[in-house]
């Protein structure tokens, strides 16, 4: 019998994910012109909507999305809020996140009819397992970018701040025992702050300047009542991209699903995440916030840790709450410096991709067969390879999403043989 954690600890683990999708989820709004504090009050209410639908059975955090900050920039532009024009190109991305937000509830349902058989027949450990790859590996440079170098160039500092991290992150995870095992990444960080400090890298003038209420803002208000208008540029400039994340969506929820070692596309169902999902995005259009999306920092956070109980989660939430209502918290994880955050990402980016090989090595795919050969080496190369397609000046297709469809398409044509799994042992 597995055994129980007490509060403090459930608190201690919660924290862990807040600071690993913090990063990630508030630099959507910095580079977007969306607020932040609506961005993670948005995060944390997305999430709660989300394990309310896959009935409480799904650990998985829902973070600000990366896929369509091209078409919110496209729409809002150069525009900061005080700009007379502001309020008016949010009020289309709202408009625009609600439609992106209800396609993600449509094709729930469709999923729902036909039965998640056929999605799995469709997404087969030959195209799942590099596909999973591919999503750590494509965000690897961003976290080798902020662990190595500091405005563009390699920093000596940020390589000895990187060293000691890593070594906390591994030496807590591989030889501490009891709780200290489950919080390797609240260590690293805390070391990374100590080695930062002398180093010159840490700052607090985030703490210092922020509300302690934020949505004592008038302006921050105003954003938040801003109702929605659906403008039909922006719907086409952002809608469609929905089509995209779907498919990194199921990519996701395989990755949470091996690292718990649980079939969440049969219990509570892939319908019932894609609807969560969806709800989530439809909320934060709502509020004023960017489209939520299931965070694969976290799924790297379960790996590390090895605890997979989803209220965890659900108290990560109930933080991002917090972070979003109070500014001088949020103020200290801002304050969290470059290189810890990269050295930290480094750990994550990493263990979802270890999550993608151990698919393909757990159903024993048989990498010597030319069909698994073909299908692997052009999700891997093209999931790597290419960043994206832009469709139209507003619309691109991820690299990912490309090399997903190929990995589908192929698995559905080229004909399966009997040699395409290993035998197990015993077997001939």
């Amino acid at each position: 019998m597995k055994e129980s954690k007490t509060t403090t600890q459930k608190l201690i683990l919660g924290l862990q994910h807040v600071l690993a999708m913090f990063g990630a989820t508030v630099l959507v709004p910095a580079l977007t012109g969306l607020n932040t504090s609506i961005t993670l009050f948005c995060a944390g209410v997305g999430t709660l909507i989300f394990h309310a639908v896959t009935k409480r059975k799904v650990p998985v955090f829902l973070g600000s999305s990366f896929a369509f900050m091209g078409g919110i920039i496209a729409i809002i532009g150069d525009s900061r809020m005080g700009d007379p024009d502001y309020l008016d190109k949010l009020a289309a991305v709202k408009g625009a996140l609600i439609v992106a937000g209800l396609v993600y509830v449509v094709f729930s349902v469709i999923i729902k009819m036909v039965g998640y058989e056929k999605v799995n027949k469709i997404l087969p450990p030959v195209v799942t397992g590099p596909i999973i790859i591919v999503i750590g590996l494509r965000l690897s440079s961003s976290g080798i970018n902020n662990a190595l170098f500091l405005d563009g160039a390699f920093s000596i500092k940020c390589m000895i701040v990187t060293i000691v991290v890593l070594a906390t992150v591994i030496g807590f995870s591989v030889f501490a025992k009891g709780i200290f095992n489950l919080m390797p990444i609240l260590f690293g960080i805390i070391a990374g702050f100590i080695v930062c400090t002398p180093l010159g890298f840490t700052n607090f003038d985030a703490v210092t300047n922020a509300d302690w209420i934020a949505f004592t803002d008038k302006e921050i208000m105003k954003q938040v009542l801003c109702m929605p208008v659906f403008r039909p540029d922006a719907i086409l400039a952002l809608a469609p991209i929905a089509l995209v994340t779907m498919i990194e969506h199921v990519g996701d929820i395989t990755t949470n699903g091996a690292v718990v070692g649980q079939n969440f596309f049969k219990d509570p169902g892939v319908h019932r995440t894609m609807l969560g999902d969806g709800l989530a995005t439809m909320f934060a259009g709502l509020v004023g916030g960017p489209a939520n999306t299931t965070y694969g920092e976290n799924t790297g956070v379960l790996a590390v840790t090895k605890n997979y109980d989803p209220s965890i989660i659900r108290i990560a939430a109930c933080f991002a709450i917090v972070l979003g209502i109070f500014g001088k918290i949020g103020g200290v994880i801002t304050s969290i410096p470059t290189p810890v955050s990269g050295a930290i990402s480094i750990v994550l980016y990493g263990m979802i991709s270890a999550v993608g090989a151990r698919i393909l090595i757990n159903t024993r795919l048989n990498l010597g067969n030319s069909r698994n050969l073909m299908i692997t080496a052009l999700i891997l190369v093209v999931g790597i390879g290419c960043d994206s397609i832009p469709v139209t000046e507003t619309v691109t297709i991820s690299g990912l999403a490309i090399a997903a469809v190929i990995g589908i398409v192929l698995a559905l044509v080229l004909p399966e043989g009997v040699d395409c799994y290993l035998p197990e042992k015993g077997e001939k």
